[in-house]
């Protein structure tokens, strides 16, 4: 088993790292400031939740909560404020945002960390492309308050200032991938083509194992041609999902065979997911149910859904569109830094 027991506090470690740990400051300042100027209040929601986010293969971290009475109750450490600032929007909330601690198991890499920030916002009354507006002009805010529009990762370079790049998931398949994803879909967009799809994978010499599920292809498919591509020279923003990988989004009125959904991507790393939000309790329950079984079926276990949350949506989430951006990675980006712990005041330690 690794451990990662480096002294971060080293004056040495640190005075090379205080630079990035400067800029973070300013990217953190610049970011209030631009939705100050939108009108948004700033909210904190618990980090302790029943429902630590229901994505199937997100690992939470659990604890147990002990009450007064000393009967105790399991919660968990989010994995995303989501729940909770939906739950604003149901009280009233309009413009919210949080800059949040959010915490991941069993992830550690050069660009994923336990314990991170994440900023979340929602607009009522708007959809999906606002938050693109918002991408474009908040990453132009940071870039003028830093003097710096250049992210960089790897030898890979995206420009802020510049045009940005709109790309379809069908598009996207096509130019980079190779493949006809309608045709792997085939006539029924709920329950998409499985031989299809395993065939037009095999077609371009993507591995295909016996077990593989056609999320599982796609999710290859996406990580080893696709993703590498996006965001070079310019931020890419994905959009238009197939249905059944709408996760929280709602169909596209007009294609209801795609969700209304986007992932922002700069120097092929992506930094944000964004969905015009469904807002149908009974779906989203159903969704849920759903997402917990193959979690059950994929690792023997699953997570509570939040009641509370599903009682929000009932008594009426209004329309409304939210996103969530990955604050590390965004100053990783702009620092030019190599590792998320290199834009961290102190790395999570395991010693």
């Amino acid at each position: 088993m690794t451990k990662t027991g480096t002294e971060w506090w080293r004056p040495g470690l640190y005075a090379r790292r205080r630079p990035n740990l400067l800029r973070r400051m300013a990217i953190l300042a610049a970011i209030r400031g631009y939705f100050a100027g939108e009108d948004f209040v700033e909210v904190e929601t618990p980090a302790l939740q029943v429902s630590p986010g229901l994505e199937p293969h997100l690992k939470a971290f659990a604890t147990e909560l002990e009450r007064p009475d000393g009967s105790r109750a399991l919660l968990h450490l989010h994995t995303s404020p989501e729940f909770a600032m939906k739950k604003l929007l149901a009280a009233g909330e309009e413009k919210l945002f949080q800059l949040a601690p959010v915490f991941r198991n069993g992830e550690r890499a050069a660009l994923h960390h336990p314990a991170f920030t994440m900023l979340e916002w929602y607009r009522a009354g708007d959809d999906y492309r606002r938050l693109m507006q918002d991408c474009e002009a908040m990453l132009r805010a940071i870039a003028t308050r830093i003097g710096e529009s250049r992210l960089r990762w790897q030898g890979l370079e995206a420009d802020v200032a510049g045009p940005w790049e709109y790309l379809s998931v069908h598009e996207a398949c096509r130019r980079h991938g190779g493949i006809d994803l309608a045709a792997c879909i085939g006539a029924d967009p709920l329950q998409p083509d499985l031989a299809a799809m395993r065939a037009a994978c095999t077609g371009i010499g993507l591995r295909v194992d016996a077990g593989d599920s056609w999320d599982d292809l796609y999710f290859r498919l996406a990580l080893e041609r696709i993703e590498p591509k996006l965001g070079l020279g310019a931020p890419t923003v994905l959009y238009d999902y197939p249905i059944h990988m709408a996760a929280l989004s709602r169909p596209k009125p007009g294609a209801p065979h795609l969700a209304e959904r986007f992932e922002l991507y700069a120097c092929g790393v992506e930094l944000a997911n964004a969905f015009s939000e469904l807002t149908d309790a009974d779906e989203q329950l159903r969704r849920f149910e759903a997402d917990m079984a193959l979690k059950r079926q994929l690792y023997g276990h699953d997570y509570p859904i939040d009641a509370d949350f599903i009682a929000a949506l009932r008594h009426g989430l209004p329309d409304c569109t939210g996103i969530a951006l990955g604050i590390d990675r965004l100053v990783l980006l702009f620092c030019h830094a190599e590792r998320i712990e290199e834009v961290l005041w102190l790395p999570v330690s395991d010693i």
